[in-house]
């Protein structure tokens, strides 16, 4: 099983991520590699070494890291510069680590007292005694999360998902937890757990459940905080009436009639309402129409303008 030695080492001896880039191997081209496969292995390595040039800074330049993110971020460096461009890992070198440090800290004592004050674990790991609404739509909902891939039938990461998600609604009681908070978690979950791995193919083959649990903890808790800072941002997605919805909902609509006038009287004649059909790519911004994979990708260009989903597919 691929899963990385050095994960632990890396997290013990270079808390600070930046400080790790230079560990990024590349692989050299294959002898009988045609000139288009030459090409696109130099494209991008010299997009490696751009980010890794952004990131090492001492104090990184926010607006060069977005432009460069414009257009995808590679696949070694994504995780820093997500917790980058969402405000949640300081752009300081100085500040960097003791923030890490704190902030993962800070997460893993929220779980220990919000599921302390649910009572005793049974054998699977659940709690009993937690706010029972809450938790029941939890638990109902993890399993069904991207059912179709390994990496999230395994108790560990099920485990993780249902912790995160706990802690985060009972810290928002405006909105508490709402079907479809599930899936925005997992890019995030997917994205930094692959910062531990030597697989690439994450999505397949691979239990974090065999990963130190500081490893574990420290992407669960970058997980947890990282979805705070999306959610902050369309958090009235989620409360009551859900508003947030209702006006992308509107905002597609009047998109449609100004570029798609006969679409737009189509769907008027056949009685179709927009939320009809559209109030799921709202909801879970697209998570559930594509593969996780290009989720991730969609995101790249998502946060470099801190709009996120909820704004930016009206732009393109």
């Amino acid at each position: 099983m691929p899963i990385t030695r050095y994960g632990l080492i890396l997290l013990m001896f270079f808390p600070d991520p930046a400080n790790s880039l230079h560990l990024i191997h590349h692989p050299p081209v294959p002898d009988d590699a045609s000139p288009k496969e030459v090409d696109v292995h130099s494209h991008r390595i010299n997009r490696i070494n751009k980010f890794k040039k952004i990131l090492q800074t001492t104090s990184i330049p926010l607006a060069e890291l977005r432009s460069a993110s414009w257009n995808g971020i590679p696949e070694e460096v994504r995780a820093m510069t997500w917790q980058l461009l969402l405000g949640y890992l300081p752009t300081s070198s100085e500040r960097r680590v003791s923030t890490l440090e704190r902030k993962r800290k800070e997460y893993l004592e929220g779980v220990r007292q919000a599921f302390e004050r649910g009572g005793v674990a049974n054998s699977s790991g659940r709690a009993r005694g937690l706010d029972e609404t809450i938790w029941h739509q939890i638990s109902i909902d993890v399993p069904r999360t991207n059912p179709h891939l390994e990496l999230y039938g395994y108790e560990a990461t099920q485990r993780s998902l249902e912790r995160i998600l706990y802690v985060w609604a009972v810290r928002h009681p405006a909105s508490g937890y709402v079907q479809g908070i599930n899936d925005l978690v997992t890019p995030f979950w997917q994205v930094f757990l692959g910062s531990y791995i030597t697989d690439p193919n994450i999505e397949s083959g691979m239990d974090p459940g065999q990963l130190p649990r500081p490893v574990l903890d420290a992407v669960e808790a970058d997980s947890f905080w990282c979805l705070t800072k999306l959610l902050d941002g369309i958090q009235d997605n989620y409360i009551y009436a859900q508003p947030g919805i209702q006006r992308q909902v509107a905002a597609l609509r009047d998109l449609t009639a100004r570029i798609d006038a006969n679409l737009a009287k189509h769907l008027e004649r056949e009685g179709v309402e927009f939320i009809q059909f559209s109030f799921r790519w709202m909801n879970c911004l697209l998570m559930r129409e594509i593969t996780v994979k290009n989720t991730i990708r969609m995101w790249d260009t998502y946060m470099v303008g801190r709009h996120l989903p909820f704004a930016l597919h009206y732009k393109f």
